[in-house]
């Protein structure tokens, strides 16, 4: 042949090569791909990455966004699938050159020539693995792929789509579900198994078919010691482990908490929350066995928080979520229920607050009736004359609703909105509202007594992070505030906990329906909850005896040594009765202390009710007419000038803004104005 026509040949040759190569382009390139966005559930996060529960996709399959992957697995995926994963574009010759001859061979199937690219391709698109036009489908979306995606990109929708037996796609979800244990670090034996399940999941299932999983991870180990990836110690090691027989449950902690947070956020990947994984867990741990040996419907809740940032760390809707007789579907974390006696703290406050009473304050524990009402004590006793420090800790219903009247049923309500907690009363709000005629939730309540730990600032309380953010509007003054806690820290605390360390409440409500323990020491406020979802009696069920050691103990477990409760503030008033203000010595209904009509009472001529004053270097000038010598003088409560005889004198103030000034002379009488410094 002429050289001439040898160039012809050639030429023509190069020309079909390269026609050809551009139709296979084009042939690619006009591929139709399936979606490349992989729908996985919804993972709900503790503070520290920890997995409290994760959500199945639409279709009920477990299938989850691969995280860490210990690159142990990788190596051995690539090693025993595809060894030039990251050398092919998506086809590999050889592999299908070596496939073929084997075949032609053996005149059997030896071994496939599919890639983890291709593998991909019949992943996204499920199609069929055993047909020849399945197989150009798949050869001819992996092309595509190649030309759309990286290497790092095909290999992450390998490690979300594979197949691992049952509803489980994915490595993380079959590493939670048979080793229970993120895919982050793997022994070689794990690595194996996890390797072969996806060629024939169903049939290697080890739940189902240990025998037929043990012997496909002994074919993977074999393979990657012939090829040098593992070594003959780590072999006989990994064959040694046990392959798993059992299916895992997936993480489910605070279900009540993550679904309400899934429903909220239905379509994002991850939520990161500030629970913290070890408390929760003994949170539920604390409520399984505060119901252990009760009777069936008997139930619990439990909230742990950080008063200083507004931190969630521990929440249990229910005790047993999956129970239904005991309604654990039921998150009694936001039912509103019966507080009993846990608000009587507040009304205290309130009043303390508002100067009427101290803690050293005589108080009358006798019957009385409020108007056509005659509220008993939980036992029925009366103790007479004691200071309202003992009638806060022996929480006695008379002095409570004594100053319940004092300062306002409606002040009380108010007082709680404030603190961003929703209380619900039918009509009009009575006295009984302080002895728990409301109905509060006990997320309010923790939130509440987070307000009474910070001395009157309070905070919204949240799971997320961030969301935990101080309220503008003081409660009540840091004196009010810290006289409560001082009285609460010194209630006697259950058998084995150690005294003062922790300010707490206990409340029963009526008929024995809600059995409350609330509390809190320098860093943590708690709140526990027992009874029955359904609202019905449960008989014998005390606040103090089942759900007090339940909140010790919880508070106990985030930290061993509670965090000390904060000094007094410099204003505190710490004296004995005698040595009281005797206006401050007795306890005197409001309208007593602040009659109008009395005209031996003092009249406030300066400053006005209402009116807006200058107090130049916090002195104020104030004046009065009338009234008995000697005069006691508090603003929000607290004493500012004792024994003054005259009727114009200048007060020190505790800064500017909202102050209730008071005016005591020497027979009791009083008055009083609301003004605000500037």
């Amino acid at each position: 042949m002429r050289a001439g026509t040898r160039l012809i040949w050639l030429v023509a040759a190069l020309w079909a090569a390269t026609a050809a190569l551009d139709a296979g382009r084009d042939w690619v390139a006009r591929t139709d791909l399936p979606l490349l966005s992989v729908t996985v559930g919804t993972e709900v996060l503790a503070r520290d990455g920890t997995l409290l529960r994760a959500f199945q996709v639409s279709d009920g399959r477990w299938r989850l966004a691969p995280g860490p992957v210990d690159e142990r697995f990788v190596t051995m995926l690539l090693a025993y699938e595809d060894r030039r994963f990251y050398s092919h574009s998506g086809v590999d010759l050889r592999a299908i050159a070596r496939a073929v001859v084997q075949t032609l061979w053996h005149r059997r199937i030896v071994s496939g020539a599919s890639t983890l690219t291709m593998q991909v391709a019949r992943l996204l698109e499920e199609g069929p693995t055993g047909t020849v036009a399945g197989k150009l489908r798949q050869a001819r979306v992996a092309l595509a792929l190649e030309g759309r995606l990286n290497k790092v990109e095909i290999l992450d929708l390998y490690l979300r789509l594979a197949p691992y037996g049952g509803n489980l796609e994915g490595i993380r979800a079959a590493s939670l579900a048979y080793f229970g244990k993120e895919p982050r670090r793997l022994t070689p034996a794990e690595a194996a198994l996890l390797v072969a399940l996806p060629q024939s999941p169903e049939l290697r299932r080890p739940d189902r078919s240990p025998e037929a999983a043990e012997a496909a991870r002994a074919r993977v180990l074999a393979r990657l010691l012939a090829q040098g990836a593992l070594d003959a110690e780590q072999v006989a090691a990994a064959a040694r482990e046990p392959v798993p027989t059992t299916r895992r449950a997936f993480p489910t902690l605070a279900p009540h908490l993550t679904e309400r947070l899934h429903r909220a956020q239905p379509e994002a990947l991850r939520i990161a929350t500030t629970i913290d994984a070890t408390l929760q867990r003994a949170a539920e741990a604390l409520a399984l066995r505060a119901i252990a040996g009760q009777e069936g419907r008997l139930t619990a809740a439990l909230i742990l928080a950080d008063h200083r940032n507004g931190e969630i760390l521990a929440h249990v809707g229910g005790a047993e979520w999956s129970n239904d007789a005991r309604a654990g579907f039921v998150d009694m974390t936001t039912a509103l229920r019966s507080p009993g006696s846990t608000l009587k703290p507040f009304v205290y406050a309130l009043a303390f607050d508002d100067g009427l009473a101290h803690p050293e304050t005589l108080i009358e524990d006798r019957p009385t009736a409020f108007g056509a009402w005659r509220p008993q004590n939980f036992d029925r006793q009366f103790r007479g004359t004691l200071t309202v420090r003992a009638a806060l800790q022996a929480s006695l219903n008379i002095p409570a609703v004594s100053l319940t009247e004092a300062v306002g049923p409606a002040r009380l309500l108010a007082t709680l909105k404030r603190a961003g907690v929703d209380a619900v009363v039918e009509g009009t709000p009575g006295l009984a509202v302080a002895l728990g005629g409301v109905g509060v939730s006990l997320e309010g309540l923790v939130q509440a007594y987070a307000a009474l730990a910070r001395q009157g600032a309070p905070i919204t309380l949240s799971p997320l992070p961030g969301q935990g953010r101080e309220l503008p509007q003081r409660l009540f003054g840091a004196v009010a505030g810290w006289q409560v806690a001082d009285i609460l820290a010194g209630l006697a605390p259950p058998a084995g906990a150690a005294p003062g360390r922790i300010a707490y409440k206990t409340g029963t409500s009526y008929g024995h329906r809600d059995a409350l323990a609330l509390g809190f020491d320098g860093r943590h406020v708690a709140g526990v909850w027992l009874g029955r979802a359904d609202g019905t009696p449960v008989p014998g069920a005390f606040g103090g005896d089942l759900a007090a050691p339940i909140l010790f103990e919880l508070i106990g477990r985030a930290k061993s040594t509670p965090d000390p409760l904060p000094p007094p503030p410099p204003a505190t008033l710490l004296l004995p009765t005698e040595r009281l203000p005797q206006p401050l010595q007795r306890f005197r209904p409001r309208d007593a202390a602040f009659a109008t009509t009395n005209p031996d009472a003092p009249d406030l001529v300066f400053p006005p009710d209402g009116a807006l004053v200058e107090a130049p270097g916090g002195a104020l000038a104030v004046k009065i007419l009338g009234g008995t010598p000697p005069f006691t003088w508090l603003a929000n409560g607290v004493p500012v000038a004792l024994t003054i005889r005259a009727r114009d004198t200048t007060l020190p103030m505790p800064g500017p803004g909202f102050v209730t000034l008071s005016v005591i002379d020497a027979k009791g009488n009083a008055a009083r104005a609301e003004i605000t410094l500037r």
